[in-house]
């Protein structure tokens, strides 16, 4: 593994930071304001960031996690996982650059499993930055950990499918053009062949956004909606990808997603450093500044650590998903799902600790932050499941050394010393 930048992402990374500053961050609160205020039914984005984006797009800094087949700049996972740090320094830069959730995973999809025709529709307008889309596939009665068990059905009905079933945390929803729908098309078949993704316009007939949920009491902006599609029929061409193929194309969208998010939130995690370090520095407390209290320098010193070993995990993964592929890289990609998504909170609530009241007041972004940053303990899979996998993985990979050391015994040859197989072993998600 060789994490050199080439010219090409250094250059790429240096412009994108020096636009932020000129730019993004001046204006965050700002922009952040009026996506509460403006967006709405067909209005995707707040006039702030139509500008800022228009500028973005100019100077060529544009869909950059595509990849060259699919009109984009042609850059590794790992290498856009380092634009992605810097862009998760600001929670409005990613929309900025046209790469923020769910439009970057939908893009994705569309582009590998649309037809001709998807992608004339929804495809080149999301390309452009003229529209946004939504995901809906997470619904209140049924355990979202578990996308296998879907309750919403879609049914035939000649050339149409009409679609009946109630999501929520469809995130984005609020001026979307599109969603993307993963509904029950095959349920008598094997659990991961049951779904499949169906795209419905937000102006079909029998799509009802109930309502933005309030998430730690905000509900503005694009949201993340509770939809109820109650008989809502869009054209059978609609289908996105092969029939009972909506689980396996949801995994394809989900490898790459979850390294920009978690590059992303290491990014925010040195934002929350480099405030906690210059609130240490500037506070004094108790006779001198909180940058000499030892208890502030542990937090300090315990925050780099674990920000450099999640960004170094976090790029091992990419790598492997770039040299080995999405399967391949199961193992590292669900490691870094829980460790960067622990960091980032561990870091952030050590840097609103360190800045007292005003930590948790909105005079800082800190507050914000780790508000819109908790979900992603939970998005892209909880914690929990993916400490299963990684647990199933290694006991499949335990077990088969067991069983060739027995085998081994039984045909009277001295094992041979194993050394522990690693992580990578192939076992089921």
């Amino acid at each position: 593994m060789d994490f050199t930048l080439s010219p090409r992402v250094e250059e790429l990374r240096d412009r994108i930071a020096a636009f932020m500053t000129e730019h993004v961050e001046p204006v965050e609160a700002e922009a952040l304001q009026a996506l509460d205020d403006e967006v709405g039914p067909g209005v995707a984005y707040p006039r702030i960031l139509v500008e800022l984006r228009e500028q973005a797009k100019a100077e060529g800094l544009w869909n950059l996690f595509l990849p060259d087949e699919h009109d984009g700049v042609g850059l590794t996972n790992w290498e856009y996982g380092v634009l992605c740090e810097h862009m998760g320094r600001s929670l409005v830069a990613p929309m900025v650059f046209n790469c923020s959730a769910p439009d970057t995973g939908n893009m994705e999809i569309l582009a590998e499993h649309g037809t001709p025709e998807h992608r004339e529709r929804w495809l080149t307008p999301l390309l452009e930055g003229e529209i946004r889309s939504c995901f809906s596939m997470t619904e209140p009665e049924r355990a979202g950990s578990d996308p296998t068990n879907l309750g919403t059905r879609a049914v035939r009905d000649g050339d149409e499918w009409v679609i009946d079933g109630h999501k929520w945390f469809t995130s984005g929803a609020v001026g979307a053009e599109v969603a993307i729908v993963m509904a029950v098309t095959d349920p008598d078949a094997a659990k991961h062949k049951r779904a499949s993704m169906i795209l419905v316009p937000t102006d079909a007939p029998g799509f009802d956004l109930v309502r933005p949920v309030s998430v730690m009491g905000h509900d503005g902006g694009p949201g993340h909606c509770e939809i109820r599609y109650e008989g809502c029929r869009v054209p059978a061409a609609n289908l996105l990808g092969e029939q009972g193929r909506g689980f396996q194309i949801a995994q394809d969208r989900l490898g790459p997603g979850r390294i920009h998010h978690c590059m992303r939130a290491i990014g925010a995690a040195e934002r929350g450093l480099e405030l906690m370090c210059a609130r240490a520095i500037e506070r004094e407390a108790f006779g001198g500044p909180l940058a000499e209290k030892q208890f502030v320098q542990d937090f300090i010193a315990r925050s780099r650590i674990e920000i450099d070993g999640a960004r170094l995990m976090t790029m091992h993964a990419a790598w492997k998903m770039d040299t080995a592929g999405k399967r391949a890289a199961r193992q590292e990609i669900s490691e870094i799902k829980v460790v960067a998504a622990n960091v980032f909170m561990d870091v952030l609530d050590r840097a609103i600790q360190v800045h007292g009241a005003l930590g948790v007041s909105d005079d800082t972004p800190l507050a914000l932050m780790w508000r819109q940053g908790r979900w992603l303990r939970l998005a892209d899979g909880p914690d929990e499941v993916h400490k299963m996998a990684i647990a199933l993985r290694e006991l499949k990979g335990a077990k088969a050394r067991m069983d060739e050391s027995a085998a081994a015994s039984a045909n009277g040859a001295a094992p041979e010393a194993q050394p522990a197989a690693p992580s990578t072993a192939g076992a089921p998600s």
